[in-house]
């Protein structure tokens, strides 16, 4: 067909569309119900995945973290967890060892949660949501922390169980407001520490502000809050070239210090950025599936709908038909013309969908606090799903109209 049939016959499925507005609207429902379940989940999956990415990225460049536990699992069952919790603890002088045989590696150092609460200053106390962490000064290149002000942890520090700490920003900034914290003393759970730093602004993840933290040496902690924890280390190599290198190195070293047979599986999980996202990313492969499969199951229905109404309007407008084939209008401007009307029918509906379903799923990026997002690719796939949906729904009804006889259609009343 020509350019000018095709923009006729589609200006007049607008015009039979837009004449029967309650039937049109009845139709498109479905679509946009279809459309919007599709849009709303996978937004609000894409939202918690960016955060979730974020989040995980928090580790330095080329590290990665060795921990007595899975990074992230769904299922599994109780039989799994406790082989799990069964694992020997991940010791502080397995992590000297580490540091000690593994002088290829940038940084090696230990990260510990301890506890939490207020942080309590003379100016007042924070919010009872303050994370004390114990940590070696290898932890602060491996974690990406940045130092603002003052200086990191130092091996003094460790070996002589100093009460000294460095802030997150967050702390700092609410537990002294009216000036610097360095040289300032913090009380936490009943210590005083001494501030001899204070990070960089580090933002939020997942609605938990990551500058809220207070990091103390590890010996200190272990000290106060006991020994008998498994701790988790992390490894930052040289550069990306050595970064395979030196994970093997530390597996090796971890496996013969704990005793693991040949053959036998690590009784340690080894983490990173990319493992920890493409394990995220298999967990909400599931999801996305699952919401694909009951989509696909309403556009259907919503196309068999499609169907039923086209014929219907076949019928009604069979005068209609037989004046454009009897003044010269062939098979195939009608077949056009009812196709064409049932795919901007599914676009209409596709493409409210989309904007209900972008709106609806960025409701858990207010509710969490986590950036907003915009699907652009399956917006995408939805609207073209939709004239897929016009196109093969909409032929057989199409089909039926091209083969009305324009005598008989002229005669139907």
């Amino acid at each position: 067909m020509k350019r000018a049939e095709i923009k006729e016959s589609f200006l007049m499925a607008l015009d039979a569309l837009s004449s029967n507005k309650v039937r049109s609207a009845l139709t498109l429902l479905g679509i946009l119900v279809g459309v919007f379940s599709i849009i709303v989940v996978m937004t609000a999956i894409r939202v918690m995945q960016d955060s979730v990415e974020s989040s995980l990225s928090q580790l330095g460049a080329n590290t990665f973290q060795i921990q007595k536990w899975p990074g992230i699992r769904v299922g599994g069952g109780e039989r799994d967890w406790q082989k799990y919790f069964r694992r020997e603890d991940l010791t502080y002088e397995h992590a000297e060892l580490l540091r000690d045989r593994t002088p290829e590696a940038k940084s090696v150092g230990v990260d510990e949660g301890l506890w939490t609460a207020e942080a309590v200053s003379i100016y007042g106390e924070t919010n009872p949501d303050v994370r004390l962490r114990g940590v070696t000064p290898g932890a602060f290149p491996g974690k990406n922390w940045m130092i603002d002000e003052g200086r990191p942890l130092m091996e003094a520090d460790l070996e002589s169980n100093r009460r000294v700490c460095v802030l997150g920003a967050s702390v700092a900034e609410k537990a002294f407001p009216f000036g610097s914290a360095l040289g300032q003393t913090i009380k936490f759970h009943g210590i005083r520490y001494a501030v001899v730093g204070v990070l960089e602004e580090m933002g939020s993840s997942f609605g938990s502000d990551q500058g809220n933290v207070v990091l103390i040496p590890l010996t200190t902690g272990l000290n106060r809050y006991g020994w008998k924890r498994s701790l988790d280390y992390v490894v930052q190599a040289q550069d990306q070239a050595s970064f395979a290198a030196v994970q093997t190195k530390v597996r090796g070293l971890l496996r013969t210090a704990r005793k693991v047979p040949p053959g036998e599986e690590d009784d340690f999980d080894i983490v990173s950025n990319d493992s920890l996202i493409t394990q995220f990313r298999t967990v909400t492969l599931a999801i996305r599936a699952g919401a694909a499969a009951v989509s696909s199951i309403a556009l259907v229905v919503a196309g068999i709908g499609i169907m039923n109404i086209m014929l219907v309007s076949v019928t009604e407008r069979t005068r209609e038909i037989g004046v454009r084939r009897a003044i010269g209008a062939k098979k195939k401007n009608i077949l056009m013309q009812f196709i064409i009307e049932a795919v901007v029918l599914c676009q209409v509906g596709g493409i409210v969908g989309v904007i209900l379903g972008i709106v609806g799923g960025n409701v858990t990026s207010f509710v969490l606090e986590l950036p907003p997002s915009v699907p652009l690719d399956w917006a995408l796939y939805g609207l073209l799903i939709c004239s897929a949906v016009g196109i093969i729904f909409g032929t057989y009804p199409a089909y039926k109209a091209a083969q009305v006889d324009p005598i008989e259609a002229l005669r139907y009343e």
